[in-house]
């Protein structure tokens, strides 16, 4: 029977999985492999495989096909022949609420996510287990001038949106947008909450004549260099560096259609003890640093099962080298901005105390920008002015 070959193969998968690339990649490489799966036979598959995942570090006893199960009764809100075969009396109770359906299991939610302990300040527990069962939204950040544009051409493609903020746009995850938007150009595909990081720069900059000189000094995709271009209205010398060549060179293409023509690039370790970094310094340092991505692993909640606690310090180790390498070459007056999209203490708050103890900058602002109420990341944002 095809449910019972469906949960076969979705325990073949899961259990050669390693964790070494994320799941998206592993997935694709093998049904790549393994010909004989036709569409719906992988859609499927790849659903019992996520709603596995989305169980996070709960039922450690149960087996690979009890938790495939277990995770499509509580992920899944429509009939499902799956289900329906396999647990019938369950498949009853699908339409139901999360909550009903975690009362109905006698399931403890907080076993999803056993560091409770280890969490920045502010989030409620319950809330962001609970969150893992809910695939997040696609946002879009509508850039200056385009909101019309993006707007119509949506609606024209028939494209249903909400608009959670004045230039924010969210849609379901599977939205097709390549053919309808001119990305990056007209929106810039951002979470809602990393679209709000650099807020703080809307006030003290906002109408300045001067030219800003910025370094986004971890700044992978570029979405943060984007954003801080929109926010001062172009008026920016922009300093963009990362670790990885491949990265600065997809960056630059991204800059083109983003119509930033005028920036440096750097290549740079800011982990290792020597850098090389040129004697610059800047008016505004962005280090959106390098970290568990932890609020971000309802998107990709395999990382949270493959996940080994030792690696929260291996990453606070290097948000303290990267810090210590940028915060040098900030200027006096100038702003240092901090972002992680981590939910755990030590890359927060203790960095933030660090920065605070080490370099004695002066902290304007901390804010956790919840995302697991809004089916969206979680990030973290600290703002420092050198006296």
């Amino acid at each position: 029977m095809r449910y019972h070959a469906y949960l076969n193969s979705a325990k073949k998968i899961i259990d050669s999985n390693r964790g070494n690339v994320p799941f998206s990649v592993f997935l694709k490489k093998y049904f790549a492999a393994n010909k004989k799966y036709g569409s719906t036979d992988r859609k499927q598959i790849t659903m019992l495989c996520y709603n596995f995942y989305r169980l996070g570090k709960a039922m450690p006893d149960a087996s690979v096909e009890e938790k495939c199960i277990t995770g499509t009764f509580l992920c899944e809100h429509r009939y499902s022949d799956f289900l329906h075969f396999h647990k019938p009396e369950w498949n009853e109770l699908i339409t139901k609420g999360l909550e009903e359906k975690i009362s109905f299991l006698g399931f403890n939610v907080e076993h999803v996510f056993p560091l409770g302990y280890a969490l920045t300040d502010g989030i409620d527990l319950q809330l962001f287990c609970k969150s893992f069962f809910y695939q997040p939204d696609l946002f879009l950040r509508i850039r200056r001038g385009k909101k019309d544009i993006v707007t119509k051409k949506l609606n024209d493609a028939g494209i249903q949106f909400e608009m959670p903020d004045i230039d924010c746009i969210a849609l379901a995850n599977a939205a097709k947008l390549d053919a309808v938007l001119e990305l990056d150009k007209e929106a810039v595909v951002q979470d809602l909450n990393s679209q709000k990081v650099l807020n703080f720069l809307k006030y003290p900059v906002s109408g300045q004549r001067d030219i800003l000189s910025v370094w986004d000094c971890c700044a992978a995709s570029g979405g943060k260099s984007i954003l801080a271009y929109d926010i001062v209205e172009g008026k920016i010398q922009l300093t963009v560096s990362d670790i990885r060549e491949s990265i600065l060179t997809s960056l630059k293409k991204r800059f083109v259609s983003a119509g930033i023509k005028n920036f440096n690039a750097l290549l740079a370790d800011l982990s290792a003890d020597d850098c090389n970094l040129p004697t610059l310094f800047f008016q505004l340092i962005i280090c959106d640093a390098p970290c568990t991505g932890s609020g971000t692993w309802s998107r990709t909640p395999e990382q949270l099962y493959f996940f080994k606690e030792k690696t929260i310090n291996n990453y606070a180790d290097k948000q303290q080298q990267i810090v210590s390498a940028v915060i040098p070459h900030l200027k006096t007056g100038g702003i240092f901005i901090y972002i992680t999209c981590s939910v755990f203490k030590k890359e927060n708050e203790a960095i933030v105390n660090f920065i605070k103890d080490k370099f004695h900058l002066h902290l304007v602002q901390m804010e956790l920008l919840k995302g697991y109420d809004k089916k969206a990341d979680s990030m973290f944002a600290a703002v420092f002015i050198k006296k």
